[in-house]
């Protein structure tokens, strides 16, 4: 399936107040000093669903086929099979043949560079929604939550933020709490995915922004001071009832948005 194949909303995607953010255009390159992220439903149709399957790696197909819920694997199968049609069109090559393997530490990566500077990418799904981030030669990481009032909130606090942090949220009016600890949650994610090095990070030791509007990605990190000045952040909101966060490398580049 060629990009150009997908360029319709998938089934069920809602638009939000900043949908003029999300092109519907095709981007002809990904240059240096851009970074692209792309948006995509992950309620579709069993036609839709049987092309997305057939691009799969063989260890995708059996790690699909392990989820228990049906609605867990149709969803694994749209976000991988979507990532390898968007990769596939970056490296001008048939989406079955993506290299993708991973990291020592889990994270997806492609195998062979195919030219210089190498294309990163990083992907989220949340509830039947997907985020995909794309670049040349920076690492990244990107993170999509579905909003849960009824999460105990502050038993995730212990364990995802500083005591510094942990005492800013509770100071928040309660109706401001939710949604800044998803926020706060979220950029803490996509910074560790950036890293590329997983629980070895451990997210109370270092603090991100609280409040909206600001683009640093790390407010203090003690372990790694010099990590402050290596990242920068911005925040998304792909869908009503959604968060989440996007972490590049540098600080000479800008994000556009695109519609799968």
């Amino acid at each position: 399936m060629a990009l150009h194949d997908v360029k319709q909303p998938l089934q069920g995607l809602n638009i939000t107040p900043d949908a003029e953010l999300w092109r519907f255009s095709q981007p002809s390159a990904l240059p240096d000093d851009q970074v692209h992220l792309w948006r995509a439903s992950l309620e579709c149709d069993q036609v839709r669903l049987l092309a997305f399957q057939h691009t799969l790696a063989s260890e995708e197909q059996e790690r699909a086929d392990r989820f228990r819920f049906q609605k867990d694997r149709r969803h694994f199968i749209a976000a991988r099979g979507a990532l390898r049609i968007i990769l596939g069109r970056y490296l001008g090559i048939d989406a079955r043949q993506v290299p993708i393997g991973y990291s020592a530490y889990g994270k997806p990566i492609l195998i062979q560079a195919a030219a210089p500077p190498a294309l990163q990418f990083n992907l989220s799904h949340s509830h039947g929604v997907a985020v995909f981030a794309f670049s040349r030669g920076r690492e990244l990481g990107v993170d999509l939550e579905c909003i849960q009032p009824d999460l105990a909130i502050d038993q995730l606090a212990a364990s995802f933020l500083s005591p510094r942090q942990i005492d800013a949220l509770r100071a928040l009016p309660p109706e401001d709490r939710v949604k800044t600890f998803f926020s706060c949650w979220t950029r803490k994610e996509a910074y560790v995915k950036a890293r590329g090095e997983g629980f070895l990070v451990d997210p109370k030791q270092f603090d991100v922004p609280l409040e909206p509007g600001t683009a640093e990605a790390i407010l203090s990190h003690p372990a790694h001071p010099h990590e402050t000045r290596r990242w920068m952040r911005i925040d998304l909101e792909p869908v009503p009832g959604y968060i989440g966060a996007l972490v590049v490398e540098g600080r000479d580049w800008q994000a556009l948005r695109y519609q799968f």
